[in-house]
């Protein structure tokens, strides 16, 4: 079992810049790819970003790129989502997610994590 817990949620206004982080524990965090998806009131879930074990590939949705980045500390079993130029329509929960590293896999799918995080409220005020 791998326990994920986010923070770092909160209200900001349009512009500006959270970084949610996500801690694991309960299984050696190198050997998964970790993921954020977000969703939004009446919404389904959507990818947002997604990093592989060592931190040497990363995946950004397009309508955070450029804006967003992901990253990952695996000696402090964390993975990071950086927030810059927030939107209004950026206002989700925000989960992160852990898949065991396999061969193949489409880190963009939902389906795809063995694990998730409660989640962590982002509001961004216009």
């Amino acid at each position: 079992q791998v326990q994920l817990v986010e923070s770092g949620g909160g209200l900001v206004q349009a512009g500006g810049s959270l970084r949610l982080s996500c801690v694991a524990s309960g299984r050696t965090f190198s050997n998964y790819a970790m993921g954020w998806f977000r969703q939004a009131p009446g919404k389904e879930r959507e990818f947002v970003a997604a990093i592989g074990w060592s931190g040497g590939i990363t995946y950004l949705a397009a309508s955070v790129k450029g804006r967003f980045a992901i990253s990952r500390d695996n000696a402090k079993n964390t993975v990071y989502l950086q927030m810059n130029s927030l939107k209004p329509e950026d206002t989700a929960v925000y989960y992160c997610a852990a898949k065991m590293v396999a061969a193949v896999a489409d880190l963009t799918r939902g389906n795809e994590y063995d694990y998730w995080g409660q989640g962590t409220q982002v509001t961004v005020s216009s």
